[in-house]
């Protein structure tokens, strides 16, 4: 008899052989879908009870053509590829990934903030092309002088905080949600104006929803130093691109770091490709040799805690009656 059939969606870069292995071993089925379009995944998942999701939109309707369907695991921390009012409403269990790469991407954030500051990938270019210390833009910023301001305090952003206060003067944060109590002390914690206005570099470690679809956006830019920076390592669509290149062509931001953008990766003839301002990684942050098989691994150990117990390990979605598994 054949067990209980589990789909990954879609996985890029990522090796599916140790989460593979995990749900063979607790007696499930396993298929990877040929593509994350929605016809591809249903030929996949007809008959599976779990979607292991990478980047692939999961919507109400793609969740109406899987009758079998009882969990959703993406295979990261955020999970709004997923609509998870839809899957409430259908008493389809939602979990994430926190913390699979909580040290990759907040050294990553660093590592881009200071090369900003230092101006590397600029310094980069000019030897390339036979200049040498003169022929820099910019004369760099001492960073002990500077302000780090980070627009969120989750898991990341808090491990970012320990790492940058040795290097950067100050650290302040922005997080309506967030308790008092889980800012670290040496973090200032302010309103977002009041953090735009002061940060010389801005970290973004915000979810995407609809309230923080375009938080920065002209406004924003405006209100931030003239001379300033802004990383990105959490989602594209928490900022106005076309405000970015805007307030980058204009030399109000001096440079920005992103490692999300609107469209990944991005057509041929996307401005953001080319704009010598913009540092960029393809969605890399979270990579490493640890992490790699972490992301396919935990999401494997949620459908299995799930199928064993009833419940996965780390929900974000709980069904309104919690029922058995299958």
């Amino acid at each position: 008899m054949t067990g209980p059939l589990a789909v990954f969606t879609d996985l890029d870069d990522l090796d599916p052989g140790p989460g593979v292995t995990k749900l063979t071993r607790a007696g499930f089925e396993v298929r990877i879908a040929d593509s994350p379009s929605p016809d591809a995944i249903v030929e996949a998942a007809s008959h599976a009870v779990a979607l292991l999701v990478g980047y692939a939109r999961v919507d109400a309707d793609l969740m109406d053509r899987l009758p079998k369907l009882r969990i959703l695991a993406t295979c990261s921390a955020g999970y709004d590829m997923v609509d998870v009012e839809a899957a409430r409403a259908r008493g389809l269990w939602v979990c994430n990934l926190p913390g699979a790469a909580t040290e990759e991407v907040a050294v990553h954030a660093l590592a881009s903030a200071l090369s900003l500051v230092r101006q590397l990938h600029q310094g980069d270019a000019v030897v390339r092309r036979g200049g040498w210390t003169t022929d820099l833009p910019l004369l760099p910023r001492r960073t002990g002088e500077l302000t780090l301001g980070l627009v969120g305090m989750g898991r990341i952003a808090t491990r970012l905080a320990e790492l940058a206060a040795p290097v950067f003067g100050r650290v302040a944060a922005y997080d309506p949600v967030c308790r008092p109590a889980q800012v670290p002390a040496t973090v200032h914690r302010t309103d977002l104006d009041t953090l735009l206005a002061g940060s010389d570099v801005l970290s973004l470690h915000a979810p995407l929803d609809d309230s923080t679809r375009n938080l920065i956006g002209r406004a924003e830019l405006e209100r931030m130093p003239a001379g300033s920076f802004l990383v990105n390592v959490a989602r594209g669509g928490l900022i106005d691109h076309t405000a970015l290149l805007a307030s980058l062509d204009a030399g109000h931001l001096a440079g920005a770091a992103l490692d999300v953008l609107p469209t990944e990766p991005p057509a041929p003839d996307d401005p953001l490709r080319t704009h010598p301002r913009l540092l960029l990684s393809p969605h890399s942050a979270f990579l490493s040799d640890a992490s790699r098989r972490t992301y396919v691994e935990r999401p494997a150990e949620n459908v299995i805690a799930w199928y064993r117990t009833g419940r996965p390990l780390t929900p974000v979605v709980t069904p309104a009656a919690e029922g058995g598994t299958l």
